[in-house]
């Protein structure tokens, strides 16, 4: 798949096939995340990858939307040093998750973020150290319908260019 077709096909998906993700597929998404860029090459970021039932279950109660993670082949947390010592910790592992998304989409790989609100109980359940954070995992598993892989997006689902961007000064319209 090209590029500029996985970004305007991709779409986050909460349900997914029980069929385990093949390790050759998940090591792709993880180099993905591996490769993307960082500011001075930190590469502040660590990966852990959840594949048990009871722990992706346990894991769902943390985020408010996060009940998709329970149904998922595989889970990828990044974990990051504190987000409030500079911006770019969150953007780069922003730039990480979105390579590791579009990864995914390109296998047939379907996943959507969850946003881990209760932290502590976060670290207790997966022990990572009290330097790491983890504030997003991400469900991966391939899609319970296949379709949504080829769907073409749906009308007005994105706001046009005209309402986002500005050129040179605020408002300017697109020329």
């Amino acid at each position: 798949m090209e590029v500029g077709q996985a970004i305007r096909l991709k779409r986050a998906v909460r349900e997914f096939d029980a069929e385990p993700l093949l390790e050759q597929a998940l090591r792709a998404i993880l180099n993905a995340g591996r490769r993307a860029q960082s500011a001075k090459n930190r590469q502040a970021w660590h990966f852990i990858v959840l594949r048990n039932r009871q722990t992706l279950v346990e894991l769902a109660k943390l985020g408010n939307y996060a009940s998709h993670l329970s149904g998922a082949a595989a889970a990828i947390g990044i974990l990051t040093p504190n987000p409030d010592e500079r911006w770019s910790i969150m953007f780069d592992a922003g730039q990480a998750a979105a390579y590791m998304q579009l990864a995914a989409w390109d296998l047939g790989i379907a996943s959507c973020p969850a946003t881990i609100y209760q932290t502590e109980q976060a670290r207790q359940l997966l022990g990572f150290p009290a330097d790491l954070h983890l504030r997003v995992v991400f469900s991966f598993g391939y899609p319970a319908d296949p379709g949504v892989l080829t769907a073409p997006p749906r009308p007005g689902g994105r706001k046009p260019l005209s309402q986002l961007v500005s050129f040179e000064r605020w408002q300017d319209p697109l020329p």
